[in-house]
């Protein structure tokens, strides 16, 4: 189920935008607990292939895919959807702002790419000085990741180069038509460019900021305390799923066209070249994650408060695996 069809067969659409945390989406059909879970089709997100794979006894998985971080995190905050897969950052914030979630699984490590034209313009990070850039949100690990990566060169961010937002499915035709010289993104935005040899890979986040967190399953209070078994097993599910796609890159990425809509090769190339450049290992969240995430967000203007980290992760379900 997409985003639009969601809202409107729904009749969440005006609900979601006027009254915050009216709806509930959790309901009882038979023995089972029914949980819509908001994601992107990107590969940060692969774990939801678990609504596929995986034969859940107390939970029912009811994907719904957003095409943008603003929609994804609205539908939250609403309560149109039960639990999403957010940018870390963007989860911080909501926390922040009083909405009632909590962390209880992060999605993955690693995973994004700076791309840039496929060009001998630019071989490295000081060759984006003059450049625009587009990053998916300035709530985002990847704005994070590249102010981190231009001022450890003695880079101003806001003097040296153009930063601006764009919705990630448009970058590699933005790169390709010239609009923009580079982005940092999810993949498989980067993979993607390869492919079509519009762009090359600049940097892989991991070497800008080792095994760092990105994407974190966020889902509502109340789901959390009245339907922990139903938690548990979901939880439970997501890090079966991944260790399945440790273990098995190219049987994943075959099993993941429903979910992302992608070219099996292109995730397989994520998950495979480097084998690092994407992990799902690791899965627990842990202060000190989201801790430097905070640091960060302080350091580089994003957020000016903090959130409360014992109220806001719930490792329990993780731990317990």
């Amino acid at each position: 189920m997409n985003r639009r069809d969601f809202l409107k067969a729904s009749g969440l659409a005006l609900a979601a935008a006027a009254t915050p945390g009216l709806v509930s989406n959790v309901f009882a059909g038979g023995n089972k607990v029914s949980l819509k879970i908001g994601y992107l089709p990107i590969t940060d997100h692969l774990l939801m292939i678990a609504a596929e794979r995986e034969q859940f006894k107390t939970v029912g998985v009811k994907p719904v895919k957003f095409s943008s971080w603003p929609e994804i995190a609205e539908a939250l905050k609403a309560g149109a959807i039960d639990g999403a897969f957010l940018l870390a950052p963007i989860g911080l914030t909501l926390r922040q702002k009083g909405v009632p979630v909590k962390v209880v699984l992060l999605g993955h490590r690693n995973g994004s790419v700076i791309t840039v034209k496929n060009s001998g313009e630019i071989n490295r990070i000081e060759d984006l000085k003059g450049k625009t850039i587009a990053i998916p949100s300035p709530f985002s690990t990847h704005n994070i990741l590249l102010r981190k990566a231009l001022t450890e060169k003695h880079i101003d961010p806001a003097r040296d180069l153009k930063i601006i937002d764009m919705a990630p499915p448009e970058m590699v035709n933005a790169l390709a038509t010239g609009r923009i010289h580079g982005y940092i993104v999810a993949e498989p935005f980067g993979a993607q460019a390869e492919a079509q040899k519009v762009g090359k890979v600049l940097t892989l986040s991991k070497d800008i900021w080792p095994n760092h967190i990105c994407c974190v399953l966020n889902l509502r209070e109340n789901v959390v305390a009245s339907h922990p078994d139903a938690v548990q097993e979901l939880v439970s599910g997501f890090i079966r799923t991944a260790s399945f796609i440790e273990a098995n890159p190219v049987q994943a990425a075959k099993g993941s066209t429903k979910i992302l809509g992608q070219k099996p090769e292109i995730i397989e190339r994520v998950l495979t070249s480097p084998r690092d450049r994407l992990s799902f290992l690791n899965l627990v969240p842990n202060r000190a994650d989201f801790a430097a995430t905070q640091e960060y967000m302080s350091k580089f203007g994003v957020a000016k408060n903090t959130v409360d980290l014992g109220s806001y992760l719930d490792a329990r379900f993780a731990k317990k695996g």
